[in-house]
């Protein structure tokens, strides 16, 4: 992939990643039932996908391939947060999440078991 994935984006690749392969009709049926966007709008950002690699087109019938992994964007995503505002250190991350009390005990338990299989 060329460059980073916008909000715009990743709201086609996460219509890609639920339904697998599909047309860019289908996306824009999906993006303008779910947030109201016309089928320009949404073939806009099917083609700046297109251009950065991280979708395919396949023809007949412009079908939509994803070239790039939900996980792959997570982990971009996720490396860049904790470079931006945790310095680089993932358990500043995790500070902030327990500190915030934004985790439930079942989530801190499948945190604790992710921790625990790393080890």
């Amino acid at each position: 992939m060329d460059a980073k994935l916008f909000d715009s984006e990743l709201r086609v690749m996460k219509v890609l990643w639920r339904e697998g392969d599909t047309t860019a009709k289908h996306i824009s049926d999906v993006l303008k039932e779910e947030v109201g966007w016309n089928i320009n709008t949404t073939y806009t950002l099917i083609k700046r996908c297109i251009a950065k690699g991280a979708i395919e087109r396949r023809e007949p019938n412009f079908v939509c391939h994803p070239l790039i992994s939900r996980e792959t964007v997570q982990e971009a995503e996720t490396n860049e947060l904790i470079g931006k505002l945790y310095d680089g250190a993932p358990s500043k991350l995790f500070a902030a999440l327990l500190g915030k009390k934004a985790l439930t005990a079942e989530q801190i338990e499948k945190l604790k078991t992710i921790v625990e299989e790393w080890e």
